[in-house]
């Protein structure tokens, strides 16, 4: 139970620091990832706070993805 009340308070705190960073970074900026391709000759023109909520938002999925993912649970103890 206290490990889910620290990975909740965690989250919180990065939640606010999301907000922290929306507030602060309302003006528009063009973003360039030339590793990706697309964006080296049409950057994207959108809010600061916005791409970095979709930065962020790909990351997490990302990490959930890789952490959920492969692990096979017993049903049972395991008996020696």
């Amino acid at each position: 139970m206290i490990k889910a009340v620290i990975k909740t308070f965690a989250l919180l705190i990065i939640l606010f620091v999301m907000l922290y960073v929306g507030m602060n970074n309302g003006h528009e900026i063009d973003f360039r990832f030339p590793v990706a391709g697309m964006t080296e000759k049409k950057p994207i023109h959108a809010s600061a706070a916005l791409i970095y909520f979709g930065i962020f938002a790909i990351g997490v999925l990302a990490g959930t993805m890789l952490h959920s993912g492969g692990a096979k649970k017993s049903s049972g103890p395991k008996e020696k």
